[in-house]
């Protein structure tokens, strides 16, 4: 994974972390549909990494939470024929996944509001109050 916020180094998972498994796929193929198993499952769990340190495993397993199961990742892709395009694909969506899970979150912070803002509000309130005025039944006060 490319440098960025949350990971100035990038990441890398070695190879070995990460769990493989093939099946047939549902959908077009024509003859070789049911005789390759081009759909791919990929694996990783997220505890045991050496990829991630501390501070990224838990903010991995926080923001992935929903999509774990105990603290392993599984992604599967299917779209392409080929079982080669699939494992890519499923690798880059890992790879997304993780760059996203990593980023920290933007904290907000607090602004003041203009001078030019706040004149403009006041003005605004003070159009609608003479509007209402003008409203009233005469005597009313």
């Amino acid at each position: 994974m490319t440098p960025g916020p949350g990971a100035p180094r990038g990441l890398r998972i070695p190879a070995a972390e990460l769990v493989e498994q093939f099946s047939h796929a549902s959908g077009p193929g024509g003859q070789g549909v049911n005789t390759t198993d081009s759909r791919v499952q990929l694996s990783l769990d997220l505890a045991a990494t050496t990829a991630l340190d501390e501070v990224q495993r838990a903010r991995v397993l926080a923001s992935l939470s929903s999509k774990l199961a105990g603290t392993v990742l599984t992604l599967t892709a299917a779209e392409q024929r080929s079982q080669r395009q699939n494992r890519r694909a499923a690798r880059e969506r890992l790879a997304a996944l993780l760059r996203e899970a990593v980023t920290p979150p933007v904290v907000r912070r607090a602004t003041r509001p203009t001078k030019g803002s706040k004149r403009r509000r006041l003005e605004a309130k003070r159009r609608r109050a003479a509007l209402k005025q003008t409203r009233r039944p005469p005597g009313s006060e």
